[in-house]
């Protein structure tokens, strides 16, 4: 374990309702104390003077496609990706090939992290087995082996009797249940949201609808069930109102945003680029609206990317027949920081709980925070410095991100992983 002195940066730790320029003292991989003119000797130092010091950003949507689809991307080139973004800790989803839906693929994903990932890497189990949506995965034995949540994402659990089942289960181990809403039979064939940009270019469309009776569906189970539910990647206007409301009615429901869904809008496919595509699709200016007002009212919990890589060869295909999915770990503090922090919508506090204390909390993960004794994880960042992200220069595997050439205004400085820096801006 390593120890490291960041010294004279703005320090922000919501869990601790602390904001003040201050030194963070690392010890052994742990936090040892959060103040003014620390002292340690035989410590490296790391002068953080004029940027943001947090605890390590959490990232609870990430696919690193191993084992099995490596051509896509490994664990170790999306960690490293992930730390070049800013992230100290990812959460894997269970799509892979196999599919993480027993105590063996888990076991093996958190080795190969320990042995290669530069950062935290934590599984989500499959909801059920294949996540084909008939039978339960190996659940329990998978929470023995490591996984923090379960998911069948990207391939959403279409029968109402097993996902009550699973919620059932998931109270009884105290882990969330993550549900990539939607109704693949209202989707069927859509490339693209439904509207009047679908009609004009053509395209077969995806109607919000297909999000929102599912979101509808599981609050009424997880009401039933007592369960803790998460939507994923949520983009609807319908399904923000709906989990705002339901929240107040007392269900135990958290969500989160993407980037990408609070960034652009439906309108950006006028070129039939195929790097924008993605499910949930792009939405209407009307629902990102909604998805700005969620994040600045406090109903999204966390932003995460939903990193979904492809590689060139099957994502640059016409429209119609590519993957749906893009990259984002490496974009997701500059875009968050244009399109919330700089307009004023939300507070640099506000940014950091919804990278930290937000998806912690989801988790249940004691991370998140610089509290004395936490995981000696800090994530860096600056709000000035001007960069052009180019995706030709990316650390992950694979390059389809609609983002590349886009100048941002601050980012990422350094990613600290248990008193280690694990990436640094040069």
């Amino acid at each position: 374990m390593k120890s490291l002195h960041i010294k004279g940066g703005r320090v922000i730790d919501p869990a601790l309702n602390f904001d003040a320029v201050a030194d963070v003292l690392i010890l052994d991989g742990k936090v040892y104390a959060v103040g003014h003119e620390l002292h340690a000797d035989n410590v490296p130092v790391f002068d953080a003077t004029g940027s943001i010091v947090a605890p390590g950003f959490i990232d609870m949507h990430v696919h690193l496609r191993e084992p099995g689809i490596e051509h896509a991307e490994t664990i170790e080139t999306g960690a490293r990706a992930a730390a070049a973004g800013g992230f100290t800790t990812i959460c894997c989803m269970p799509n892979t090939n196999p599919v993480n839906d027993s105590a063996t693929v888990t076991s093996y994903i958190v080795q190969r992290a320990r042995e290669v990932a530069p950062v935290n890497v934590f599984p989500i189990g499959a909801i059920t087995l294949g996540s084909r949506g008939e039978e339960l995965a190996a659940i329990g034995s998978m929470h023995e082996a490591g996984i923090v949540a379960i998911s069948d994402d990207g391939r959403p659990v279409m029968n109402a009797r097993v996902m009550r089942r699973a919620m059932e289960l998931a109270r009884a181990l105290n882990i969330p249940v993550i549900d990539h809403c939607e109704d693949l039979n209202l989707s069927a064939g859509g490339d693209m949201n439904e509207g009047p940009e679908s009609v004009r270019l053509g395209l077969r469309g995806i109607p919000s609808a297909s999000e929102d009776v599912m979101v509808a569906r599981d609050l009424l189970l997880a009401e039933l069930t007592g369960a803790s539910f998460h939507v994923a990647h949520l983009s609807t206007q319908r399904s923000m109102a709906m989990v705002a409301f339901a929240r107040n009615r007392g269900v135990n429901v958290t969500c989160e945003v993407t980037p990408h869904h609070f960034a652009i809008t439906d309108q950006e496919l006028c070129s039939y680029d195929s790097n924008y595509k993605m499910k949930p699709p792009l939405r209407r200016s009307g629902d990102v609206e909604s998805i700005i007002e969620g994040i600045r009212n406090g109903t999204v919990d966390a932003i995460a990317t939903d990193h979904a890589p492809h590689p060139g060869d099957e994502k640059m295909q016409e429209f119609e027949r590519c993957p749906f999915g893009i990259t984002g770990l490496e974009t997701a503090i500059g875009l968050t920081l244009s399109e919330l922090v700089h307009p004023g919508h939300i507070t640099v506090k506000r940014m950091v709980e919804l990278f930290t204390t937000g998806p912690a909390s989801v988790l249940r993960m004691n991370r998140g925070t610089l509290s004395p004794g936490a995981p000696g994880d800090v994530t860096v960042f600056d709000l000035t410095t001007a960069w052009t992200f180019d995706v030709r220069q990316s650390l992950s595997k694979s390059r389809n991100s609609p983002f590349s050439g886009r100048q941002f205004k601050g980012g990422p400085v350094a990613t600290v992983t248990g008193g280690e820096i694990v990436w640094k801006r040069e």
